[in-house]
């Protein structure tokens, strides 16, 4: 009954984070806009550039690496995208002046993937060049199945002439088989990924023992060749069982990674135990989305929302 009730709230929760009227009504309204705002801040480093280099420096003097993206995603005009692309090249900038330790993390359809590839190609050598300038690495994150060959096209194009520049691979489609074989191949960096976007009947694994399974031979495949890497996940039995292979092959160029807001204590401990850790963060005043989407993978989760919002 439990399950039942969490399944309900996942697709309700998915269903708000979607519904354009409810995010206009929480914009719109001054009060509760600052009411979900005090939930968001758990989960993003800030809502401008300088309220989340401070977040970042926080979690380097920590001893964490951290990568950031500004967020946004589906941008259908040339002028937003090209408005998201100057805040990533003045994040770059900023990463380089302030010395913070941080990557770069972005959709390629917040930067102009839906109005034409060209944009977003155009776009994102920008980003990278900038931030090759303090050997910032730049990473692409994985969108809807509608969007797989294009990112991975332009990765791959890409990565040719900028070698700062990472993919995200998803483990829960059933492609991924080959086309991680494929990005095992390239010299760029791999984040793994279980893989959380709606997909067609018969493309995706369902979440359980299989997918684990799967999940934890890319990764093992990942640190057996010392590929560069990120094993990104919340679980902390994909955790646990990545020590284990990270102590079997001894890699370098590893990171656990999580989100910011989501079960970080854990994640300090692998750090205290000496293992490579990285935080996700992301900012901006898009967080109705995001929050609504943290909430939607664990329901109980407006538990502690409530508590962030009586608490602060």
């Amino acid at each position: 009954m439990e399950q039942e009730l969490l399944k309900i709230g996942t697709i309700a929760l998915k269903k708000a984070a979607l519904n354009e009227e409810a995010k206009n009504f929480v914009l719109q309204n001054e009060m509760l806009f600052k009411t979900l705002k005090k939930a968001a801040y758990r989960y993003i480093g800030g809502e401008n550039l300088d309220e989340t280099i401070i977040s970042i420096q926080k979690w380097n003097k920590k001893g964490f690496d951290v990568t950031t993206d500004f967020m946004g995603e589906s941008i259908r005009n040339e002028k937003d995208a090209d408005d998201a692309t100057k805040e990533f090249l003045k994040l770059a900038e900023s990463i380089r002046t302030t010395g913070i330790n941080s990557s770069i993390s972005l959709d390629l359809s917040h930067i102009g993937l839906l109005v034409s590839k060209e944009l977003a190609v155009q776009n994102l050598s920008a980003i990278c060049e900038v931030a090759k300038m303090s050997n910032q690495e730049v990473i692409i994150s994985m969108e809807g199945t509608d969007r797989t060959d294009s990112i991975l096209d332009i990765y791959k194009d890409t990565l040719k002439r900028h070698d700062n520049l990472g993919i995200t691979i998803q483990a829960y489609l059933k492609r991924t088989e080959e086309d991680f074989q494929e990005m095992l191949r390239l010299t760029g960096s791999i984040r793994l990924v279980k893989g959380a976007y709606d997909t067609p009947n018969g493309m995706s694994i369902e979440r359980g023992e299989k997918l684990d399974e799967i999940y934890l031979e890319y990764a093992e495949q990942l640190l057996a060749k010392n590929h560069k890497c990120s094993i990104a996940s919340h679980h902390e039995k994909i955790h646990k069982e990545t020590t284990k292979l990270i102590n079997k092959y001894k890699p370098t160029d590893y990171v656990l990674e999580r989100l910011l807001g989501i079960r970080n204590e854990e994640l300090e401990d692998f750090n205290d135990n000496g293992y490579n850790c990285r935080v996700y963060i992301v900012y901006g005043t898009e967080w109705y989305l995001y929050l609504c989407n943290r909430w939607a993978e664990y329901p109980l989760n407006l538990f502690r929302g409530i508590a962030d919002i009586v608490n602060k």
